[in-house]
């Protein structure tokens, strides 16, 4: 398992598989040397390695639903800043796809079909809940922790193409809007 975040910033353009990595920071440039030593690993012995770069993942009890029942979710705008997700069930689902059709070698983006902005997400939950979405803040003015700032610095659409043409698969959760909606149902049954 790895990241979405070794493609590096394409300021807002697709990435594929295909895609040459470039990351930006130094946790997805360890990402890069793991995929490599992996990778050479299955070219020398056989052993059979995927690669699964995984955006951000959300699903019970860590999603834009919890942060903002808890209080803590900020809501902050970088113009034109997009981030893709992908469901905990949908990771589940697609590594599970996987396993019925292997290929070794193979490198997939495990992410739902639509990267948006942060900001636009934390008031979807907000919504959802029935409550005023926080305050919208600007990148440059929010008091961001370094973990929390180094998410802005990406900014790319990541495809997904692959996962669904090869196993087939149908994201039971598309869009964040069918996950954090879901979410808030299941937090309602509880």
């Amino acid at each position: 398992m790895s990241t979405t975040g070794v493609y590096g910033d394409h300021q807002g353009r697709w990435v594929d598989e295909t895609t040459p990595t470039a990351p930006t920071s130094d946790r997805a440039r360890f990402r890069e040397k793991a995929e490599q030593a992996w990778l050479r690993l299955h070219e020398d012995t056989g052993v059979p390695v995927h690669i699964f770069r995984l955006a951000g993942i959300y699903g019970p009890g860590r999603s834009q639903i919890d942060n903002v029942r808890a209080g803590v979710a900020h809501r902050v705008r970088k113009s034109g800043h997009v981030f893709s997700r992908i469901h905990l069930a949908d990771v589940a689902g697609i590594l599970q796809a996987s396993m019925m059709q292997p290929r070794p070698g193979a490198i997939y983006n495990v992410c739902d079909d639509e990267a948006a902005p942060p900001d636009e997400v934390v008031a979807f939950a907000a919504r959802k809940l029935g409550v005023a979405p926080p305050p919208l803040v600007l990148f440059e003015q929010a008091e961001l922790s370094f973990m929390a700032r180094s998410f802005y610095a990406d900014n790319k659409r990541v495809r997904n193409n692959l996962v669904k043409s090869e196993f087939e698969y149908t994201l039971k959760y598309p869009t964040y809007r069918e996950g954090l909606k879901a979410l808030a149902e299941q937090s309602e049954e509880t």
